[in-house]
């Protein structure tokens, strides 16, 4: 599935035939080819971003309203987005091996390779949630008081995703910046659950507050590797390497 709303990251050259990508100084149709190439692993990303951006919000339906069928899609699912991670990763690593990239496309083909761990990595916590909330069917894992803070940390998880991939198909660099500041949100929503959970109110024992505990940790690295996403686009863009990668 390729998503057509995003623009993509490299734009070789226009129908007419006049010369758009910046390193791009010849005619050469297998130049045409490689730029080719280097478009759908962007798209192939930016797909994959939507996917596992799918995974979160099935996971949280899962975990919020006890939905076994979304708990098993989502679980089930993690096979595709591995083997999504695996077709790009071959793509990237044929063209780093026979196209010889230099300067701002290898720059797009190494954080190609990191990005896509990042949205494996995500797809996999994804699937944690889903597997808290199916361990505690028929009943759901989140007890009333805290369900608002996990709803909230959800939904900021799932907004992160989707703006990290929206970064990436349009290398915005300030728009990278701004994760940061969400991820601060996410921290302090994680803070607040640790709090609850260590309050005199608590009253529903060791297993609902360690899948608390978890849960909160599930989110909190969902939006790390999205901030990580951004990083890694600031990269390809500036050629400064982040002072810190999650």
């Amino acid at each position: 599935m390729r998503v057509a709303v995003f623009r993509p990251l490299f734009t070789p050259r226009s129908r007419h035939g006049v010369c758009l990508h910046p390193w791009v100084s010849s005619l050469d149709p297998m130049r045409d080819l490689y730029y080719d190439q280097l478009d759908g692993i962007v798209d192939d990303l930016v797909s994959m971003a939507s996917t596992v951006r799918e995974a979160v919000l099935e996971s949280t339906q899962a975990l919020l309203n006890a939905d076994q069928a979304a708990a098993e899609a989502v679980i089930s699912g993690d096979k595709s987005v591995d083997e999504a991670r695996e077709l790009i990763e071959e793509q990237a690593f044929q063209l780093l091996a026979t196209q010889q990239p230099v300067a701002g496309d290898l720059r797009m083909l190494v954080a190609t390779l990191r990005m896509v761990a990042d949205l494996e990595r995500i797809g996999d916590l994804a699937g944690h949630v889903a597997k808290v909330a199916r361990l505690r069917m028929p009943a759901v894992a989140v007890p009333p008081t805290l369900r608002e803070t996990i709803t909230t940390m959800a939904s900021v998880a799932e907004t992160m995703v989707d703006s990290a991939a929206r970064i990436l198909a349009e290398r915005d660099v300030e728009a990278a910046a701004d994760l940061e500041r969400e991820d601060d949100q996410m921290d302090q929503l994680r803070r607040s659950l640790f709090r609850t959970l260590l309050s005199d109110e608590w009253s529903y024992g060791v297993e609902p507050a360690i899948d608390i505990a978890l849960l909160g940790r599930y989110y909190e690295r969902i939006g790390d590797h999205a901030v990580s996403m951004g990083r890694r686009v600031i990269y390809l863009v500036t050629g400064e390497h982040p002072v810190t990668v999650a």
